[in-house]
């Protein structure tokens, strides 16, 4: 009897060993055989379709087109840093040539002048997104917060918002480039103005989306975190640190994953029409090139753009993690 009553809680644990380690195995064939299931079927149908479309430049690419491309790419890459370290090197010897005969020569100091590779345009994108999207997080979050406090400031600017918050990009570059043009004058300026007008227009299409989940993250509140402020007695300052803030976290954040969106896409458009040295005028300058690979070099542009779009996003919602004070 007491053998059997052993053997019992012996199948048990073993029963539930085996249902664990099937739920592992169910959990990892979701995080990762579905997706590469997904992957695969999505390939084939690409390279299928792209078999079947021609155009006026020849087959659309498929998949192993646009991979060689990236090969091609990063071989630029290399070839122009490999041409900018020989330039930089012979114009130190020539400025060490010329101190030799005349110690009181002042040297001159010239950057390689040679064109943006795809992965410096990259960088450019990146830096240019990152600056617009930061510059609106500066303008929204705060106006935002204000705006959840009082409904005054919320019926006075929600019709503003609602008027400009439709509007396109391709609106709102001449207007920018405009005023650029009149304000930022300088002969020698530090950025160039293709730089602040992408950046511009990107704050300008990135900031509503902040504004508008900040204050109803904001007037959403619960009343009883609010009514513990007021028997506390706390300042507006403290009130907004301690209340506020860490309450509307999820909201404010949701606000800035669709701004980064939008900024992300808006910042592509721009840089086409504002010749803003990124993945935009990368694109735009290989649909002006008409070359038998500018569809395979456009296609591998637009896998990078879906691929840092998706990074951006994951990166916001990881940052979201670490500050809120549930998680």
């Amino acid at each position: 009897m007491n053998s059997l009553t052993s053997i019992a809680p012996n199948r048990l644990l073993e029963q539930g060993r085996k249902a664990a380690v099937m739920l592992k195995i169910s959990e990892l064939s979701k995080v990762i055989l579905l997706p590469f299931i997904g992957i695969a079927i999505f390939l084939v149908m690409w390279t299928v379709t792209a078999n079947s479309i021609d155009t006026s430049l020849g087959k659309f690419p498929g998949p192993v087109a646009v991979v060689e491309q990236f090969e091609n790419l990063y071989s630029e890459h290399v070839t122009e840093r490999e041409k900018a370290q020989a330039f930089y090197q012979r114009q130190d010897e020539r400025n060490a040539a010329r101190l030799a005969k005349d110690p009181s020569y002042e040297v001159k100091i010239r950057n390689y002048t040679g064109k943006e590779t795809f992965w410096d345009q990259i960088v450019t994108s990146l830096v240019t997104v990152m600056s617009g999207f930061i510059l609106a997080a500066v303008i929204a979050i705060p106006l935002g917060i204000w705006m959840g406090l009082s409904r005054s400031l919320q019926a006075a600017i929600n019709p503003i918002i609602q008027i400009f918050k439709p509007v396109s990009p391709l609106a709102w570059l001449p207007l920018v480039t405009m005023v650029v043009s009149a304000v930022y004058v300088s002969p020698d300026p530090m950025v160039s103005k293709s730089f602040i007008n992408s950046m511009l227009t990107v704050t300008l299409c990135s900031v509503w989306p902040m504004i508008i989940n900040t204050a109803i993250g904001v007037s959403s509140i619960d009343n009883d975190l609010i009514n513990v402020s007021k028997v506390l007695r706390l300042s507006a300052i403290t009130h907004v640190q301690k209340i506020v803030l860490p309450a509307s976290i999820p909201m404010i954040f949701t606000g800035m994953r669709l701004s980064l969106g939008v900024a992300w896409m808006v910042l592509i458009a721009a840089e086409m029409l504002a010749q803003n040295p990124g993945l935009g005028k990368f694109v735009w300058d290989e649909f002006q090139n008409g070359s038998s690979d500018s569809l395979a070099r456009i296609m591998a542009a637009v896998v990078v753009i879906g691929f840092i779009g998706f990074l951006l996003d994951r990166g916001i919602l990881a940052l979201q993690r670490w500050v809120s004070w549930d998680q």
